[in-house]
């Protein structure tokens, strides 16, 4: 049954407070929209609200879902007068006839139930302020360092002409070249929404690194689609033509046009924002006053509802971006239509704190989240931060995967059922990059140091894990895997390209690694510089108010570490100014043996709830160390079901760290309750202990290796791969006092130093990823140590310069054998018998028998650990660096 809110709604609420009228409206709306609006709003999932799939269909196969998912769906003129209350009113002059004026602050009063004027900025909040990325430098050693700078290179990389093609054709203008494809191709309805992304990271990276060749591109950007915009005379700027918003203002099947427009708007914030290009904010505001006519067309035509009902396709973040650029321009019709981009069939559920996120399309919805947050910071509603709260709690509590991200296959599912949900298919990039958005502004308000340690791990596990660093620029994933044996490589979308794919998640991917700065330093306003150090991110910082040059360095850390080493270099250029520098102690670590020192004298630092407060007058070359306890610890899956209490994810402080494992997950804890009793760290000497062996055949190089527990020759394996994990064995010795039996040559061979042998050794051989295990004489892999597992290494029968052989030591005179000189890819390994008559003469029989070691394809990560198994036990590294490697992240621990 429908009801008209305003009848019902001015009889129950006459005596309630604003607050709580305002949180029953948007309840009402929410549950009115429940008939109204359609997909997300109805919490029904159909295939065209996903990325991926819509990527996929053809036209037809569109309309088609489009009619089977809203052929229940109408409007009526009972649906339009449940809305009458806050419509604008449509009347014609009794005079002359023309109709009335649209009246955007009449709008606004009838939105917000009261006759007040939009509020101004607040100010005198207590919230912590931004640094400038332009006064922050990341360490370029350090992992941060490298993944900014395998950033800035795809960024310039990118073709000026090939990006802006389409909106060249679009205005009408000549089109240089040829536009990428993948999402950016000129048939795609999502095309442009790159650009956005593109202008958005290339102002960040500009600022993070004043790289003068990406100023000149990135402004190139903005000239060319500024001649667009001119040329086409309305205003309006996009790839596609505007009939894609007669769709979506018609409620026919459209791909997301607004969310397209966002990414625009918001990169020509950017530009203007961090790279003081007055022309993108001309071009924003004209892009504004184009689509405030848009929606006031509709309003006016139909109704609010019918606008609101449009909002189900995904409009990405245009409440946000038309809050911050109301900042800058004080229009009351830019807040006003941000106000109109706030879902309130979603908001609303949030508002009475009811946790219905299951079947919402995830990254439709985050978006409007930050929005709403956003709409706090510029009316000061505190509706508004409790919305940003209340979420942020369900989906960390209930949703979220041991890397801080969430969804699967691009949704909510149920809370707390994650073990039903582990799949190639979880934790879509984008959702993390906006999550890192919500959590950041909840710091900035609260100073809780919940949300910068969920930052800390989204951003190490999460936004570090999904780019290829190391190799090609510009290869990243979609989804980040979470089911057992999963791989990167191998899912719906697997890496990316560089010039084929620029999926929505390309475009987050390449904001996120050019803002990689932007959240470790917070300044609090006040009478006294204060700032708030919340990462451990090698940097350094001009804290200018301060007269401070704070540089942050973390010594490297390895997994037989039991403290992570942070120290603090600080400059100054001022006297006699007292400042405080507070930092973060995160949740991983514990007081008990925490230590820190000032210019090497120990002392007890002050503490502010989970902050080391420090207030002194800084001096030139002061130094800070200070040193965090760390330690394994396991987490358990988000999932209350207690036959899923077993699963668990492994961190090493804030690391996730990772099984290479192929789908085996069943570890053992045996009856300890300590972590640290069933796993352990590698030590770091193992990686002298690291060989590949290799063998010529028909004038290529093969490699052993240990495939599904057979060793075969393989082909010579890529860094990264799971193949050079197969093909990396530690040779160890049996005796332990014998370490020194390899010697390395000055010769290389496969860009790897080759080693030979110049005494007998009797060594075991362990395959790299599964510690423990041993080659056996009948060359199976065995837990089973002894004599039957033991080899004599010695110099190559065949003589070739820096060779082994490896003799059973269970049987003189047989050998590990190829059986054959020329062979192909995947010939199995045997082992041979001097004298058995299986090949035609000594000679072939040497070379078969022969090897050249070489330094392992795959070495340790620092972080590196083994935990112990029900059938074997696991490598474990940190998720963040791994490639094509197939792993675990959440095991099945049992006694």
């Amino acid at each position: 049954m429908i009801v008209n809110e305003s009848s019902y709604f001015h009889s129950m609420t006459r005596n309630m407070s604003s607050k709580y009228l305002h949180i029953i409206l948007l309840f009402t709306s929410s549950l009115l929209s429940g008939v109204l609006c359609l997909k997300e709003c109805t919490n029904v999932p159909t295939q065209l609200a996903s990325h991926s799939v819509r990527a996929q269909l053809s036209a037809e196969q569109v309309n088609a879902l489009f009619e089977e998912s809203h052929s229940h769906m109408h409007l009526t003129p009972t649906d339009e007068a449940t809305w009458m209350d806050i419509r604008p009113r449509k009347l014609l002059n009794k005079n002359n006839g023309y109709q009335e004026e649209f009246d955007w602050l009449m709008l606004y009063r009838n939105i917000k139930g009261s006759g007040l004027r939009p509020a101004s900025v607040q100010e005198g909040n207590d919230f912590l302020s931004e640094v400038s990325l332009h006064d922050v430098r990341l360490a370029t050693d350090s992992v941060y360092g490298q993944a900014q700078q395998t950033n800035l290179e795809y960024l310039l990389l990118l073709d000026i002409d090939r990006l802006v093609w389409n909106f060249r054709k679009q205005a009408g203008l000549d089109t240089p070249g040829t536009p990428y494809g993948g999402w950016e191709g000129a048939d795609v309805e999502l095309r442009g929404h790159f650009v956005g992304h593109y202008m958005s990271a290339t102002a960040k990276a500009w600022a993070s690194t004043h790289n003068e060749t990406l100023f000149t591109k990135m402004t190139s950007v903005v000239d060319v689609l500024y001649t667009c915009q001119k040329a086409i005379g309305t205003g309006y700027l996009s790839a596609f033509p505007d009939e894609l918003f007669d769709r979506f203002e018609a409620v026919k099947p459209v791909w997301a046009p607004y969310y397209t427009i966002h990414k625009i708007m918001a990169g020509l914030l950017d530009q203007y924002t961090y790279a003081g290009n007055s022309k993108a904010l001309v071009m924003l505001t004209s892009m504004a006053e184009y689509f405030s006519n848009r929606v006031k067309n509709v309003i006016q035509k139909y109704s609010i509802e019918r606008h609101y009902t449009s909002l189900n396709e995904e409009t990405g973040g245009m409440n946000d971006v038309l809050y911050r650029l109301y900042t800058i321009t004080k229009d009351e019709k830019h807040l006003i239509l941000a106000h109109l981009f706030d879902k309130p069939c979603f908001l609303g559920l949030l508002a009475v704190q009811a946790d219905s996120l299951s079947r919402f399309h995830t990254n439709t919805h985050i978006p409007v989240v930050i929005g709403a947050q956003m709409r706090y910071e510029v009316t000061g509603d505190p509706l508004y931060k409790e919305i940003g709260t209340f979420f942020m709690d369900i989906v960390n509590s209930s949703h979220a995967y041991a890397t801080g991200g969430t969804s699967v296959s691009e949704f909510w599912y149920d809370p707390k059922r994650l073990a039903d949900m582990l799949t190639t298919e979880n934790e879509e990039s984008c959702t993390t990059y906006n999550m890192l958005k919500v959590s950041r502004n909840l710091f900035r308000w609260t100073k809780e140091v919940a949300y910068a340690d969920y930052y800390e791990r989204a951003l190490i596990n999460g936004v570090l894990s999904i780019q290829k660093r190391g190799s090609q620029p510009g290869i990243m994933i979609y989804m980040l895997p979470m089911k057992p044996g999963s791989s990167k490589a191998v899912s719906y979308h697997g890496w990316g390209t560089q010039f084929n794919s620029f999926w929505c998640c390309y475009g987050t991917g390449i904001e996120s690694f050019s803002k990689l700065g932007d959240s470790i330093y917070f300044e609090q306003k006040g009478s006294s510089p204060s700032l708030y150090i919340i990462q451990s991110i090698p940097s350094t910082f001009n804290w200018k108010s301060a007269g401070l040059l704070i540089s942050q360095q973390m010594q490297p850390l390895t997994s037989s570490d039991s403290a992570l080493r942070v120290s603090f270099t600080i400059s100054s250029n001022q006297t006699n100014q007292a400042s405080t520098i507070n930092i973060r102690i995160p949740s991983w670590t514990s007081l008990d043996n925490f230590k820190a020192s000032l210019n090497s004298q120990k002392f007890a630092p002050m503490l502010q709830g989970s902050f080391i407060s420090i207030t002194r007058d800084w001096a030139s070359n002061d130094n800070l160390v200070l040193e965090y306890p760390i330690s394994i610890h396991s987490e358990q899956i988000k999932d209350d079901r207690p036959a899923y209490s077993s699963l668990h994810a492994i961190f090493f402080g804030p690391y996730l760290l990772a099984g290479i494992t192929t789908g085996d997950w069943d570890a053992k804890s045996g009856n300890s309750s300590s972590v640290s009793d069933w796993i352990s760290p590698v030590p770091s000497t193992y990686n002298s202990q690291l060989i590949s062996l290799t063998q010529q055949s028909v004038n290529k190089t093969l490699f052993v290796s240990n495939s599904n527990l057979s060793l075969t020759m393989q082909d010579t394996p890529l860094a990264g791969s799971h193949s050079a994990v197969q093909s990396t064995f530690r040779i160890y010795p049996q005796d332990a006092k014998s370490k020194h039996y390899f010697t390395s040559s000055h010769k290389t061979r496969n860009s790897s130093k080759s080693k030979g042998t110049s005494t007998d050794a009797y060594v075991m051989i362990e395959p790299f990823d599964m510690p423990s295990m041993v080659v056996t004489n009948t060359l199976d892999i065995s837990n089973t140590k002894g004599s039957d597992s033991t080899f004599r290494l010695i110099p190559g029968l065949d003589g070739t310069a820096n060779s082994v052989s490896l003799e059973l030591s269970t049987k003189s005179g047989c050998y590990i054998s190829t059986g054959a000189v020329d062979y192909s890819t995947g010939q199995k390994l045997q082992v041979l018998c001097k004298g058995s008559g299986k090949l035609r003469d000594d000679t072939t029989f040497n070379r078969a028998a022969t090897f050249v070691p070489v330094d392992g394809v795959r070495q340790y990560d620092p972080l590196s650990f083994v935990a112990k198994g029900q059938k074997r036990n696991f490598l474990l590294e940190p998720l963040m660096g791994l490639k094509d490697e197939f792993y675990t992240v959440y095991f099945n621990v049992g006694a």
